[in-house]
């Protein structure tokens, strides 16, 4: 029902925001729909083969917490792409954000123990809120809004790049439908 009336105004550019299930439902349904922004949609947005459909005549974007590309360094890992290499020689597939997230958590829980020199949870819990922390995964300081920055990239030429905000930018998006 809402992606039909998403298609009445026969939109330039279709945002899905989600997770890779709820996503990936969402272009099942779009691809069932035909007509629903045809030049700028995916024909076939599946694991393994999502990022070589996406740029044949379509583009996709995605919202990323975490990319090689990013310029962010810390002392355990290094660089983002230092970690990204490390981990695809030791797993042999592309380290996705979640397998950063989850070391740079750990790197934030051995900080942490260090600094509290304690296991006891309230001094640890103390010691993970005053944490600041220059990682290969990003800075982390903890807030009462636990919010991290994230980056946008565009499928181009089967790769995830960059594209949002400028800072951080590899290259420039690519406008899937000129304007009409």
């Amino acid at each position: 029902m809402t992606l039909a009336k998403v298609k009445a105004p026969k939109p330039d550019v279709l945002v899905v925001l989600g997770h890779e299930k709820g996503a990936l439902t969402a272009v099942s349904q779009i691809k069932a729909l035909q007509s629903l922004c045809p030049d700028s949609c995916p024909h076939a947005l599946r694991l393994g083969a999502h990022r070589r459909d996406a740029g044949r005549r379509g583009r996709a974007c995605v919202l990323h917490q975490w990319h090689r590309s990013l310029g962010y360094k810390g002392e355990l890992f290094g660089s983002a792409e230092d970690f990204a290499k490390a981990f695809e020689a030791e797993y042999k597939y592309e380290a996705p954000y979640q397998a950063a997230q989850s070391a740079g958590a750990v790197h934030v829980f051995v900080d942490a123990f260090r600094r509290a020199r304690s296991l006891d949870p309230q001094t640890v819990r103390d010691a993970i809120a005053a944490t600041e922390l220059d990682t290969f995964y990003g800075p982390i300081k903890f807030d009462e809004t636990g919010a991290k920055p994230v980056v946008l990239t565009q499928i181009q030429g089967g790769k995830y790049v960059v594209v949002a905000p400028a800072r951080w930018a590899a290259g420039k998006p690519i406008v899937p439908r000129p304007h009409r």
